[in-house]
């Protein structure tokens, strides 16, 4: 389930995007892949939510979680 919180590094054109599920704009558009994966995994902890690293394809190769999820229920 898709979280407003959640960040994507997503291909965009011949760069790389950090967008936000249900946002038609990109938050910030980098050179590199390595450049929007360090952008968007500080956005990610800051706002306690997941990162998703897609791949050139636009699959997700990677995820990651910096809050939410990160903790057991008890039971």
């Amino acid at each position: 389930m898709a979280r407003d919180k959640d960040v994507h590094v997503v291909p965009h054109d011949n760069e790389w995007a950090i967008k936000r599920p249900g946002k038609s704009r990109a938050s910030s558009v980098h050179r590199t892949q390595r450049e929007a994966i360090d952008a968007g995994r500080s956005t990610a902890q800051k706002d306690h939510s997941e990162l998703f690293i897609h791949n050139k394809h636009g699959q997700i190769r990677e995820r990651n979680s910096h809050g939410y999820g990160s903790y057991s229920a008890k039971g």
